[in-house]
């Protein structure tokens, strides 16, 4: 897909009510009339918002008689889903880096390492003791 083209998509699709229109076309053809009823906007706006998709190629419209029906063009959604299938391979090496990243930030010390925990200010040992193994006690109620 051209980077032109590219645009001229994702920008079409930008708007909320030209993808709203996308999914409904998605359905089967529909005429303008079926398109704008769901729409609080007015009958020259949905016709702008459709000539922006049918420039982005995402749409086609056909005039029989007095009805104008619009259809989505599928080659138009593939592509664009084709594109977007390319960065996926890019992205999951991205993922997988930053995840082997965050995995070794959170490995443990080693036993008998340095410690990364705070400092106690508390001068009673025996007060910090049970203080800190109260903060490790699992509620057998908040396992399940």
């Amino acid at each position: 897909m051209e980077p032109d083209r590219i645009d001229a998509v994702l920008s079409a699709l930008a708007d909320p009510i030209r993808r709203r229109i996308v999914e409904r076309l998605g359905k089967g053809e529909a005429t303008v009339s079926d398109l704008s009823t769901p729409f609080d906007v007015s009958g020259p706006a949905i016709s702008r918002h459709l000539g922006v998709l049918e420039r982005a190629g995402l749409i086609s419209r056909e005039r029989h008689g007095t009805w104008r029906t619009c259809r989505l063009r599928p080659e138009a959604v593939d592509e664009l889903g084709a594109w977007l299938g390319g960065l996926l391979p890019v992205w999951d090496r991205r993922f997988d880096s930053l995840e082997a990243v965050l995995a070794a930030r959170r490995t443990p010390a080693p036993v008998g390492g340095p410690s990364t925990a705070p400092p106690t200010t508390s001068t009673s040992s025996a007060s910090s003791a049970s203080s800190a193994s109260s903060a490790f006690t699992v509620d057998p109620q908040e396992q399940s």
